[in-house]
């Protein structure tokens, strides 16, 4: 299914079309600030299972971020942050980046595994923005194309997309055409900020 949302006049009945699959385990295929990508309830550990099996991985090896409305409920999700690292988040989102972060007790048990570590993102998206405050939590979230693929056309273009991942999602949201870079990766898991991918947006670490 192609659901198709303005951003600038977003219809709040078709949010909540997203949000029904959410809660029903479905999967969506979803636009951001940068490139677009999939994702699920992060709540929904069925749902969890198929976004791995989509992405040809178990879930206990999957390295999903998050995609939250506001840094308000990080602290559900990662450890307390350092001063400077928290004015980092707070001067760089919403915005095209992935932030990762220690992860609290609460992500093993998400994701079956011992990972220490979380991707954070809060994309400058009001669709997004509004799908998980209807929600009620945070996606799970990872991008349609593997690191190493070059982001072409087909990844951007929501028509692209809706022929190729038709069969294997619940519902795609055309939300115009996204963007051929990703989010810039920082890594705040060690004594200071590290950018790990370079993407579509700089920042002043």
């Amino acid at each position: 299914m192609l659901l198709e949302i303005n951003e600038q006049n977003i219809d709040l009945r078709s949010i909540d079309i997203v949000v029904r699959a959410l809660q029903k385990g479905g999967l969506i295929i979803f636009p951001t600030d940068t490139v677009y990508a999939m994702g699920c309830d992060l709540k929904n550990k069925k749902a969890l299972k198929q976004l791995a099996v989509l992405k040809g991985i178990k879930l206990n090896k999957a390295r999903f971020s998050i995609i939250c409305t506001d840094m308000s409920n990080l602290s559900d999700y990662v450890k307390q942050l350092d001063r400077p690292t928290y004015k980092l988040l707070n001067r760089s989102l919403p915005g095209p980046f992935t932030f990762i972060l220690h992860a609290n007790n609460e992500i093993p048990k998400l994701f079956d595994t011992n990972r220490k570590q979380i991707g954070i993102r809060i994309p400058n998206n009001d669709i997004l923005k509004e799908i998980v405050e209807r929600l009620g939590n945070p996606l799970a979230t990872t991008s349609l194309h593997d690191v190493e693929d070059e982001i072409k056309d087909y990844f951007i273009d929501p028509y692209e997309i809706y022929q190729r991942y038709d069969s294997k999602v619940e519902l795609i949201i055309d939300g115009g055409f996204g963007n051929l870079e990703a989010s810039t990766i920082v890594d705040c898991t060690g004594d200071y900020p590290e950018i790990v991918r370079q993407g579509i947006a700089e920042i002043d670490l």
